[in-house]
């Protein structure tokens, strides 16, 4: 039996009007009068047998029922436009769109990006780095670089790297730390943490098995970037996260204060939209990327082999 719908343009108007508040503007937006916008509504009121708008002589807002028939009609919409953007050959430059936390981003991801750019040139990617929880597919995302202890129940899920934590800080600040013998007193510094961390200082001196240093005293920011801006500005030690602090270490902005890394039980995945798999351009991106985290990772083990030699 086949589904009885309304008609496809009274929903475009209804949705319009009802993100705008306003049947002029979704006019504007839609290149129609406000009469037809109007006209459109009353139709798809009388097709669905119930108000979605609330008409006052200055103010049109939705009703209950107009705000959660939206929210359906809203991303019904918006699965038809990625839809139709992901047809094979629908254009000739195509965009992957990722999500990515602004860190990760910077610090490794932008540095490769350019190998993916000369081997498809024709192939934009966008990088969203916002915090918000991205909903496959109705958010438009290709891509997203998720951290995770274990990937969840779907197979869209596939592990980059991990991270190993250690504490860094100013060479200056790493001076101030030494006691009379020349060692580190870590009890004598002001800890950096980052508040969204799943894993901070708590994690890495349970990792070593420290238990005189308070881990809740100290400075607090809510990006990791802020975090080594501060250790790098000589105002505490912060829990460097590898490979997203190896810059500063190589520039020497920032320096160790202990060798022993701790593994982090959390570790970056990618995770696919459903239907990546069908798009040679997708298809070419998840490669490119885990060609990329295997490449980091073989590099990363040869420079701890060094270490040992």
């Amino acid at each position: 039996m086949p589904l009885r719908l309304p008609p496809l343009a009274a929903l475009r108007f209804f949705e319009a009007a009802g993100r705008l508040q306003s049947f002029k503007l979704a006019a504007a937006e839609l290149n129609v009068t406000p009469s037809a916008v109007s006209h459109g509504i009353v139709g798809l009121e009388q097709s669905v047998g119930i108000e979605l708008f609330i008409r006052e002589p200055r103010k049109l807002s939705l009703t209950p029922a107009g705000e959660d028939y939206l929210r359906y009609i809203s991303d019904a919409l918006a699965l038809i436009a990625i839809g139709t953007q992901r047809l094979p050959n629908n254009r000739k430059n195509r965009t992957i769109a990722l999500s990515c936390a602004p860190t990760l981003a910077s610090r490794w991801l932008l540095p490769r990006l350019h190998n993916f750019s000369d081997r498809w040139p024709n192939v934009s990617v966008t990088v969203d780095t916002s915090r918000r929880q991205v909903a496959f597919p109705v958010d438009g995302f290709d891509f997203a670089i998720r951290m995770s202890r274990a990937p969840q129940a779907d197979a869209g899920w596939t592990k980059l790297f991990g991270e190993e934590l250690v504490p860094v800080c100013s060479p200056a600040y790493r001076d101030i730390l030494l006691d009379a013998e020349g060692n580190i007193d870590l009890t004598r510094a002001t800890l950096i943490h980052v508040m969204p961390a799943s894993e901070d200082w708590k994690s890495w001196l349970n990792g070593k098995g420290i238990d005189a240093i308070d881990p809740a005293g100290g400075l607090r920011f809510d990006t990791i970037q802020l975090a080594f801006e501060a250790a790098a500005m000589g105002l505490g030690v912060a829990l460097g996260r590898r490979p997203l602090v190896d810059s500063d270490l190589a520039s020497e902005a920032l320096v160790e204060i202990d060798p022993d890394m701790v593994t982090a039980e959390t570790a970056y995945w990618l995770v696919s939209s459903e239907g990546a798999d069908h798009r040679p351009d997708l298809v070419g991106f998840k490669r490119w990327l885990l060609r990329e985290a295997d490449a980091f990772k073989a590099t990363t083990l040869e420079n701890a082999r060094a270490l040992f030699r």
